[in-house]
C-alpha cells in the first residue's frame, strides 16, 4: 500500500498546525460539556450531539478555509487589500441597516444573507481587513515619515469610519479593534505623536457618541451606552452587586480548584450563560483545573511565540507585518476572553479563538492562521528569494 505523503499538503510551519490542531481537538471537550446550557435554554429539538455537530462542521469548514488559504501567495493579500476596506464599509452598512432590536436595545451585529440562509458578524471581517490593510499602509511606507497629517485620508480616515460603524452595536469589540490597530501602527514605525493622536480622536469620538445618546437616549433605545455603563460600574465598584454571569464564572473557577472535577463534570455549566463561547474557559477550569487553565494560556503563547518566530525570520517587511497583524490580535482575543472569565477585566462578549463554539469568529481565526501558514512556507520553500517589500 503507497504511503501518503501529508507534507505535501501540510505546507509552512509545523509547529503552528500542531498548536491550531491541538486547541480544535480540545475543543469539543468544552463545547460538548458546556452545550447543556444550550439544551436547557433553548430546548427544542436540538440535544447537546446536535450542538456538537454544529461544532464540528463548523471546525471542518475551518480547516478547509485555512488548508487552501495556506496556497495563497502573499502578493494577492497585498493587492486586494485596498479593495477589501469599501468592500467592509458596505457590509457593515447593510449591517446596521438590516440590524434588530433585541429587548429594547440595538443587536445589529448580524447581517443575514437571505439566499442561502446564513448570519454572520460583519465586525470579525472588517476587523481582518483593517488589520491588512494597516500592514500594507506601513510597508509601502516604509522609508517615508508616517504621522497624523500625511496619512489622514489613507490610513485614518478608513480606520475610523470601520471602527465607528461597529462601536454603537458592539463597543467592546470596537474598542479592542482600535487598541489592536495602535499596536500594529506602533510595530510598523508609526509616529508615537501620531498613536497618540489618533487615540484622542478616538476617545474625543467616543464621548460625543456616549453623550450624544445620554443626553437623548430615551428617545432612542437602540443603543447600548447603558449596558457598556452597567458592566462597568459592576466591574469598577466592588460594593455593587456583581452580574449573574460574573458570578457563576467565578463560581465555577473556584469549584474547579487545583485540578479540575474531571472532563464533563461541571456544575455551573447549566447556570452560566454563553459558556459554551463567551465564559467556557471558567468551564474548562472548573473541569481541569487551574493546571489545565495554566496549560491552555501556555499553548497560547506558544502560538505567539510562532508567530513572532515567522515574522522575524521572514525577509520580506510586508509579510512581517502581515503576520504580526493577523496573529497578535488573536493572542489579544485570547488573554481577553481569560481575563473576562478570571474578573480581570469587564464583561466584552468575546470568544475563546478556536475553543469556543461559533462560527465568524472561528472562520475568521482560520484564515488568519491560513495566511500566516502561507507566509511561513516562503521561510522553508524560498528561504532567498524573497527580499524585497512589493508595492504592486
Amino acid at each position: 500500500m503507497k504511503k501518503i505523503d501529508i507534507s505535501k499538503y501540510i505546507k509552512g510551519d509545523k509547529y503552528l498546525w500542531a498548536f491550531i490542531t491541538l486547541l480544535a481537538i480540545f475543543s469539543f471537550l468544552p463545547v460538548y460539556s458546556a452545550s447543556t446550557n444550550l439544551v436547557s435554554t433553548y430546548g427544542g429539538s436540538n440535544t447537546v450531539f446536535s450542538y456538537l455537530f454544529k461544532h464540528t462542521i463548523f471546525l471542518m469548514v475551518g480547516f478547509c478555509i485555512l488548508f487552501f488559504t495556506q496556497f495563497i501567495d502573499y502578493k494577492y493579500i497585498y493587492r486586494i487589500s485596498i479593495f477589501s476596506i469599501p468592500i467592509v464599509l458596505i457590509l457593515l452598512i447593510f449591517t446596521i441597516i438590516q440590524g434588530k432590536e433585541l429587548d429594547g436595545v440595538n443587536a445589529s451585529r448580524w447581517l443575514h444573507v437571505p439566499i442561502i440562509n446564513i448570519s454572520f458578524q460583519t465586525s470579525n471581517l472588517a476587523g481582518f481587513v483593517l488589520f491588512i490593510y494597516c500592514a500594507r499602509f506601513l510597508a509601502k511606507r516604509r522609508k517615508e515619515k508616517k504621522n497624523f497629517s500625511n496619512s489622514f485620508f489613507t490610513l485614518i480616515i478608513p480606520i475610523f469610519f470601520i471602527i465607528g460603524l461597529i462601536f454603537p452595536s458592539n463597543g467592546s469589540t470596537a474598542v479592542i479593534l482600535f487598541f489592536s490597530v495602535l499596536i500594529i501602527l506602533f510595530i510598523g514605525g508609526y509616529s508615537f505623536i501620531g498613536i497618540i493622536e489618533i487615540l484622542f480622536m478616538g476617545f474625543l469620538a467616543a464621548g460625543v457618541y456616549v453623550y450624544y445618546v445620554i443626553k437623548l437616549g430615551d428617545k432612542n433605545p437602540m443603543n447600548r451606552v447603558y449596558t457598556w455603563k452597567n458592566r462597568i460600574e459592576n466591574f469598577m465598584y466592588h460594593d455593587t452587586e456583581e452580574s449573574y454571569q460574573m458570578k457563576q464564572s467565578k463560581t465555577a473557577i473556584i469549584l474547579g480548584n487545583k485540578f479540575g472535577r474531571g472532563p464533563g463534570k461541571s456544575v455551573l455549566k447549566a447556570f452560566l450563560p454563553q459558556s459554551s463561547s463567551d465564559f467556557i474557559y471558567a468551564i474548562i477550569i472548573e473541569e481541569y483545573g487551574l493546571f489545565g487553565g495554566i496549560i491552555l494560556l501556555f499553548v497560547y503563547l506558544l502560538i505567539f511565540f510562532r508567530v513572532m518566530i515567522i515574522s522575524t525570520k521572514i525577509q520580506n517587511y510586508f509579510c512581517s507585518l502581515l503576520v504580526l497583524s493577523l496573529g497578535i490580535p488573536i493572542i489579544n482575543q485570547a488573554l481577553i476572553n481569560m481575563g473576562i472569565s478570571v474578573g480581570l477585566f469587564p464583561i466584552t462578549g468575546q470568544p475563546l479563538p478556536l475553543i469556543s463554539a461559533g462560527g465568524t469568529s472561528m472562520w475568521i481565526t482560520f484564515f488568519s492562521f491560513g495566511i500566516i501558514l502561507s507566509v511561513s512556507r516562503m521561510i522553508y520553500n524560498y528561504p532567498n528569494k524573497e527580499k524585497q517589500i512589493h508595492h504592486e
